[in-house]
């Protein structure tokens, strides 16, 4: 109290430290609710809130007079209702640029700024299509086949196929497992260039009981006929009656690498699938099956390739790597589409 006996007022709590409240990332009402649960990947860890100066600098450097609301922009790429993101806004969970914004009345250009939302960093291009593809063994590697084979479109409904998507990479024709298809050409290149690095992961089934020295010979490198080649990561997953299951992940788009270092160990391989690439899993999903990505795992490829190549790409093996992945790197019009067909079952 105030010596005049009357209680003092509690000054007014700033905008920028007002507690969350709203649910979190995949839980009911909260930011991509409506996505499978089990599909939802990790992002990266929330900022501190600005403080209230900091917060009115961030304004200034992210608002444009002649942008649409930060929380419409948000709310039609799909994060959540427009009143949530209000509240996401002002509970610093949104980021433009880099800046933790908490003022729902900035203003902002779409196609000129880079949103997270909970870490997780949103596409605002409508016009491109992003679908995930579980290949069975027995399906080439391309949209069309002349010879009659099973391919990719055999699985498409018609709003994909009009959608004009290409296949991000290649799987040889015996592989399985998870394949990207678009119609964003430049994330595709990003994806399928050696210099991003985008990891790779595979289930290997192998002739042959593996030795425990295995993964750490893969993880130091061996050497194949077209260079030194090491994996990123190795698991042994069990072995029974003369076969072995193992994990591989590598980040390598060199022409069926998998199967080549395995046979240059001493174990072919007899059956592989593709897991994951980065974080994006094939998890329950059917063989024969395709489905839209989710925004957060669109939101983890970008990331995978928003940063700059690293600048050892101009080194050999850089080169070697950018040679062999040439090939499986998605086309960018309708007239490529079949570049696939002359005698290329795949990579993998």
């Amino acid at each position: 109290m105030t010596s005049s006996g009357k209680r003092r007022r509690a000054p007014r709590e700033p905008r920028a430290a007002r507690a969350p409240r709203t649910p979190r990332a995949g839980e009911s009402g909260g930011p991509f609710a409506g996505e499978d649960p089990q599909r939802l990947i990790s992002s990266e860890p929330r900022r501190a809130k600005p403080r209230l100066s900091e917060a009115e600098e961030n304004f200034a450097a992210v608002h444009d007079s002649d942008g649409v609301r930060l929380q419409k922009v948000l709310a039609q790429a799909g994060v959540a209702s427009r009143r949530v993101c209000e509240d996401l806004i002002a509970e610093g969970r949104v980021e433009v640029d880099g800046r933790v914004v908490v003022e729902p009345g900035v203003r902002v250009l779409p196609e000129k700024v880079t949103i997270h939302v909970d870490g997780v960093r949103l596409s605002l291009d409508v016009t491109h299509r992003y679908v995930m593809f579980n290949k069975p063994a027995g399906v080439v590697t391309t949209m069309t086949d002349p010879q009659g084979r099973p391919c990719i479109e055999d699985h498409l409904d018609a709003s994909m196929k009009a959608a004009r998507l290409v296949h991000v990479g290649r799987l040889d024709r015996e592989t399985e497992g998870l394949l990207l298809l678009t119609n964003d050409g430049e994330l595709a290149h990003r994806l399928t260039h050696p210099s991003y690095e985008v990891p790779k992961t595979y289930l290997v089934e192998v002739r042959g009981k593996v030795p425990r020295s295995l993964g750490r010979t893969l993880t130091e490198g061996i050497a194949l006929e077209d260079g030194p080649i090491a994996v990123d990561a190795f698991r042994e997953i069990a072995s029974a009656q003369g076969r072995s299951m193992v994990e591989v992940t590598l980040h390598s788009g060199r022409n069926r690498i998998v199967r080549r270092i395995f046979e240059q160990v001493g174990h072919p391989v007899t059956r592989l699938v593709r897991t994951a690439i980065g974080e994006i899993t094939i998890g329950d999903q059917p063989q024969g099956t395709v489905r839209d990505l989710g925004a957060r795992e669109l939101g983890h490829l970008m990331d995978l390739t928003s940063a700059p190549p690293p600048s050892g790409q101009g080194t050999s093996k850089g080169k070697q790597d950018q040679q062999d992945s040439t090939t499986q790197q998605a086309p960018t019009s309708r007239t490529h589409r079949g570049a696939g067909h002359r005698g290329r079952g795949g990579h993998r």
